[in-house]
């Protein structure tokens, strides 16, 4: 496993950071094989944000194959204020991670992998523990998938208090 850090990259107006890069082998007859998979992080640092992972022969095209699956799976986030709107819990595996919104000035308080992503998605104060497995591509997968899910139930929260505005 090695970890490239400062790696972060300006292209279209993205930010690029590489978080992982795994070397695998594969055993044939002939002698081994080896193969790279890489994660990525993609984000605008204006609430858009987005995971990607590729996999390769080579290191070069497993980034490249990361990055551009990143720029797919881009998602929008509301954000309030450099920080999320509300204390959200999320499980996804053997992980679990609690998200707390941080007062100004505090920073992102979180474990390195995914301190990349709020960074990325332009979120400056945020408090979060994680539990369980401590895998990096878990953890970022469990964060990715916990801010999308708030972001669903935020969006859900705002129709139906301005469907009861609008009732009344």
């Amino acid at each position: 496993m090695v970890n490239f850090k400062n790696s972060i990259e300006k292209k279209d107006n993205f930010f690029e950071k590489l978080l992982l890069v795994r070397r695998n082998t594969k055993v044939t007859k002939g002698g081994r094989v080896f193969g790279f998979s890489v994660l990525t992080v993609v984000g605008d640092k204006n609430g858009k944000v987005g995971i990607g992972k590729g996999k390769a022969k080579e290191v070069p095209f497993a980034i490249q194959k990361a990055m551009d699956n990143a720029k797919k799976n881009l998602i929008y986030l509301n954000i309030n204020k450099d920080t999320i709107h509300y204390t959200f819990s999320f499980k996804y595996c053997a992980t679990k991670i609690i998200m707390l919104p941080g007062y100004p000035g505090s920073g992102i308080i979180s474990a390195a992998s995914i301190r990349s992503i709020f960074e990325a998605a332009g979120i400056k104060n945020i408090f979060v523990k994680c539990f369980g497995s401590k895998n990096p591509s878990v953890l970022i997968k469990c964060a990715f998938n916990a801010l999308f899910k708030m972001n669903e139930n935020y969006h859900a929260f705002s129709l139906r208090k301005s469907f009861n505005k609008n009732e009344f």
